[in-house]
Parts: structure tokens; sequence; C-alpha cells
């Protein structure tokens, strides 16, 4: 649809839903002093005047030219505004609803009776008002809640593969897995050091990176290469690419810029001394004993998902090890291709997901909307003797922060059975 037909539509919603939010603000400041009221519908209407704005700008511009960081904080912003407003109509549409209720069936008792009854008080309660606001501010004080706090609180999950395959010089192997990086969304340099100064404290004897370094371009790494190189293990660091650090989501000037900025980013992973892994495998090698690590580009269930990944070729010559691990960005390749065809893969390990970045993890119940799209979403899973893990992400995209779904160190160790 033209730019010209939608803008108005925009503002034309945008308007009706907070003239009727507005009936909120007035009803639970009615009874406050002149001065107070006055603030808050200026505020009220100030902050409605500069959302539109932004919106309406944001269909003009070039929005690829603001910077990621902003374009994050500013998508967020007019989302939590429109998911507060929405709350906050639900809230009042429910209690206008039944204040009709109210009025209809009093009048219908009154006409039956015909007596005449005293007039019904219909006006907004100025308690319900003043709940409806606060009901409405749970998202913003969980959203501030999960950029100020939630985007960098790392924490280590550990946990135990049982191999019955394990030769013994492998047992007790630390692998450490991070995934999901998305170092064009990152805004607080200190915390990343801080996490990536965990991960070392772990002293893994092997590290795994899933995919999506970057948001869409090699230059994010630019000012990070100097953190994310600092990971280090005696038996290396193995890496994949994902879905976004193919540039797909990002308008070039030709194939050719688009195919140089992966060859930059491939570049970077070698720089920063990781192995990167396109669809191939390296052997590790203890003892006399081998065990070997597999490694694909981005493959995904579905069309949406490009399918650069070729995981026969990763695959080959792969025989004699006696366990197979594997690198594989999307969750989705296990069940669409992995347990089908390649049953001797023992583990596969994912991310992509970002446990959607917003979830509730409560002893064993987890609900996160990620849920609702993929099979497997976040932490292990297991069919007959095949494993996968699925990080809930180091990074973030979009929205600049977390809630209730923490930024992942995995931390496994194998063990013989």
């Amino acid at each position: 649809m033209n730019r010209i037909f939608i803008i108005p539509i925009v503002i034309i919603l945008f308007i009706m839903l907070d003239w009727y939010c507005y009936g909120a603000i007035k009803s639970a400041f009615q009874h406050s002093s002149i001065r107070l009221q006055k603030i808050a519908h200026i505020l009220y209407w100030n902050f409605t005047v500069v959302t539109l704005l932004v919106l309406v700008s944001m269909f003009w511009i070039d929005v690829e030219r603001i910077p990621s960081i902003l374009r994050n904080f500013v998508i967020s912003g007019i989302f939590g505004n429109l998911i507060i407003k929405i709350l906050l109509s639900i809230f009042l549409l429910i209690e206008d609803i039944t204040r009709l209720i109210r009025w209809v069936v009093g009048k219908s008792v009154g006409a039956i009776q015909h007596t005449t009854s005293t007039p019904i008080d219909i006006t907004r309660s100025e308690f319900l008002s003043q709940s409806a606001l606060v009901v409405a501010a749970l998202p913003a004080v969980a959203m501030g809640y999960g950029i100020i706090k939630g985007a960098h609180d790392y924490k280590i999950r550990r946990m135990q593969i049982p191999l019955p395959h394990l030769p013994s010089s492998f047992d007790g192997l630390k692998i450490v897995q991070i995934s999901d990086v998305h170092a064009g969304s990152f805004f607080n340099k200190t915390a990343v050091m801080g996490g990536v100064e965990m991960i070392m404290n772990e002293r893994p004897d092997v590290v795994f990176f899933t995919g999506d370094l970057v948001n869409n371009e090699a230059i994010e790494m630019k000012n990070w290469v100097n953190v994310f190189e600092k990971i280090k293990a005696p038996l290396g660091v193995y890496s994949t690419l994902g879905n976004h650090d193919y540039g797909d989501y990002k308008q070039w000037n030709s194939a050719l810029e688009k195919k140089r900025n992966v060859e930059d980013l491939i570049r970077i992973h070698k720089n920063m001394g990781w192995d990167i892994l396109m669809n191939e495998h390296r052997m590790l090698k203890q003892g006399g004993d081998q065990i070997a690590i597999l490694g694909i580009e981005n493959w995904g269930k579905g069309e949406r998902w490009p399918k650069y990944g070729k995981l026969n070729l990763a695959h080959q010559n792969t025989h004699d090890a006696a366990v197979k691990l594997l690198l594989s960005h999307d969750p989705s390749h296990w069940d669409a291709q992995v347990r089908p065809l390649y049953s001797d893969i023992d583990v596969m390990f994912a991310g992509h997901t970002h446990g959607f970045q917003f979830g509730i993890e409560v002893g064993d119940f987890r609900w996160s909307p990620s849920q609702y799209v993929y099979k497997q979403w976040a932490g292990m899973y297991q069919k007959q003797n095949q494993r996968l893990y699925v990080n809930r992400g180091f990074g973030y995209l979009g929205f600049p922060g977390r809630v209730g779904m923490p930024p992942e160190i995995s931390v496994f160790e194998l063990i013989k059975v």
C-alpha cells in the first residue's frame, strides 16, 4: 500500500487509541491538584506527539542509515508505548462494557417496576483508572529492567552429557558454548567484557560459537574484535555462521558487495583465532583417540530460512570418530535433517531462538513465545541416543534487553558411561 495512504491511517489509529486511554489519565488525576493534572496531561500528549513524529518519519527516511543501537531503542520505545496503550485500553474496555451492562440492566429493572430509579453512576471509577494505569505500566517497568539489567545479566548453565562411546581420553572434556552475539546491538562494552571474562574463568578445553556474530554487516565487529579475540581454549575455538551473518536482511548495492561482507566476516573469525567451519569438520585427538567436530553453514527448516549448510560435506570421512559433535545454528535442522539422516551424530549445538529474549523459567516450568515457533527453543532435548542443545544467546536483537530469559554461557562436561 502507498505510504500516502498508510501514514494517515497510522496517525488516526494511534490518536484514537491515545484518546481512549486519555480517559484513564483524567479519571486517575481528577482529585489531584490542578497543577498535577496539567503536568500529567502535558506529559501524556507530548509523549504521544513525539512517538507519532518518530513513527511517521520512519516511513520517509532510510532506516538502515540509523545506527542499529539507536534504531533498536527507538523501535523498542514505539513498541513499548503501543503495548502499554493496548493493555490499558483492554482494561478500560472491560470496565466500560461492565458499566454499560449495569446501566442497561438498571434501566430495564426500572421500567419493569414502573418506578423512577435513581440514575446509576456510570462515571469511570478513579480507583479502576488508577489500577488500569498500574497494570499498563508493568510492561514498561519490565522492559526498562530488561535493558538496564537483563541485557547483560549473563547466566552460566552447567550440565553433563553422558556418551556411551566417548573415548576415555576425552572423559571430562569441558566445552563452553555461546551463540548469537549480534555485535551491532551492544551498547555496554564493559558489561560484554565481563561476560567474556566469565567464559574464560571456566577454563574450557574447547569453545563452540554457533552463529550470528553480527546483525548484518561485518563492520559491526570493528570495536569488538579486541573483546572476543580473548576467548581461547587449548583444543580450539570452533565457530559457524548464522542466518544474520550473510547480510540477507540488508539492501546491498550489489551482489558482489554482499559477498565481500561475508568474506570479511569469515576473515574476522579467523583473525580472532576462531576456526570457522564452513561445511567441514575437525578431528580432536588425544591419547590415540579422536572425536569429530562438524560445523555447517546456516540451514533452517522451511522457506523462510536459507539453506546454505551442507551436512553431507561436513560428515565425510568422519567414520573413524567415536563421537560426533555438530555445530548448526538453527535448531529446526535437528528434526528436519540430522536425526532422520545422520543417526551417528551424538550431539548438535544450536542457538538462533534467543528464547525470544522474553519468558518465564521457574524450576521445571518454562514458557516463552519461542515455543509457539520452535519445537526445540532452549535447553537440552533428547530422542533415542541423540541430543540437541539450544543456547539462549549471548546478545540480543531488536529489543535491546532481556526479560526473564537472561543471556547464556553454556558449560558442558562430556562423561563416559
